[in-house]
């Protein structure tokens, strides 16, 4: 499978049975690892958006960083879970009370919260993922304590719309969002543009559902919690045509994996993580095409091992095709699906972006900020 092996470093650890941990968190055992070893007196912490951090997501793929540091380092944790955006605050609050160096973030609803909190809590570092730090009014601001850390997402999208569009039957594909929030919409257009560019290159009129680019309109779920909402969407979706769905939403991505399970000839490109890897479904992994990923357990790891060794700084990491930041994965059980000829034109795509023969636009690029 071509240049497939370069995403290895985006799925990171693995992933891990997480149990809920409430609004307080409950921190990890001072000085010890659980097992009698000693460990260092730094703590890194970490606060989840309302999708938990067993999302098979950007949540899930954090905690796993921040677990890798943990073994790696020695180092204490603490979490906080949110199902609320009411408690992002609080759980800030409270993992600033356990004593904690490093707190991640994560997700662009915390913004608000991140950059009033860090302003609060000078001695404390702070690292968000998928933003910046935010005023009261949504303005991103930039912080001495604070360090964003951001994907162009669009750039790997791009390559799953032209994948998609390369292996539709129907002429049909879908995709649709958790929120309408930068972190959500840059999947979004990335997806439509490489659908446009496969329809450019081979003549053919592809049909995009659930997404408008150039009026920044579509679907959305208006959580990223209620999978019901997700499957509601995509059976409107599938039973319109589309045979591929990319839902952008976060566990709400579950609903779009019953629906397709539900009908023959039914997929789903899944996001953050390489789903076909994360997922328990054993009956969804063969419909899973291929997943557009973040580096964020690897950025995670990397920021908390920076932090430990007193070199936190806050200038922001935006994950590219070109340092791996992003990516697409293998086609997994689907491969015969993608024609040696579409891998060969991805392939190819991807190298033009990453030499700038094409630049994927996207109003929520984090490289515009």
């Amino acid at each position: 499978m071509k240049n497939i092996a370069r995403v290895a470093a985006l799925a990171g650890a693995g992933v891990l049975a997480l149990s809920s941990c409430g609004s307080a968190p409950e921190p990890a055992g001072e000085g010890s690892d659980g097992g009698g070893a000693a460990v260092s007196d730094f703590k890194a912490c970490m606060v989840s958006d309302e999708g938990g951090f067993d999302d098979k997501s950007f949540n899930e793929s954090g905690y796993t960083g921040l677990q890798s540091a943990k073994d790696e380092l020695g180092i204490t944790t603490a979490t906080a879970q949110s199902t609320d955006p009411s408690q992002f605050t609080t759980n800030i609050d409270n993992l600033v009370a356990q004593d904690c160096n490093l707190i991640f973030t994560v997700g662009f609803m915390l913004a608000p919260a991140t950059g009033s909190q860090a302003q609060k809590h000078e001695d404390v570092e702070f690292a968000i993922i998928d933003s910046t730090a935010q005023d009261a009014d949504g303005s991103p601001i930039e912080l001495d304590n604070v360090k964003p850390l951001s994907f162009d997402t669009a750039q790997a999208a791009y390559l799953a719309g032209y994948v998609a569009a390369g292996s539709s039957k129907t002429g049909k594909v879908a995709t649709y969002g958790g929120v309408q929030i930068p972190t959500v919409t840059i999947f979004m257009d990335g997806f439509a543009d490489g659908v446009a560019k496969y329809n450019e290159v081979h003549g053919t009129d592809v049909e995009l559902l659930g997404w408008d680019k150039a009026g920044q309109k579509g679907s959305f779920t208006g959580d990223f919690s209620d999978q019901a909402k997700g499957k509601a969407l995509s059976d409107t979706f599938y039973s319109q045509g589309a045979d591929i769905v990319m839902p952008v939403a976060g566990p709400v991505g579950s609903g779009t994996l019953a629906s397709a399970k539900e009908g023959e000839g039914r997929y789903v490109i899944w996001v953050d993580t390489d789903g076909y890897e994360s997922l328990d479904d054993a009956e969804a992994k063969p419909l899973i095409l291929t997943s557009v990923q973040k580096g964020i357990t690897t950025s995670v790891h990397d920021v908390t091992v920076a932090a430990h060794s007193g070199e936190f700084d806050n200038e922001p990491y935006i994950g590219t095709l070109e340092n791996g930041g992003v990516d697409i994965a293998p086609y997994h059980e689907l491969e015969s699906m993608v024609s040696d000829e579409l891998q060969g034109e991805v392939d190819q795509l991807r190298q033009d972006i990453i030499d700038g023969t094409i630049v994927v636009e996207s109003p929520a690029s984090p490289q515009n900020l």
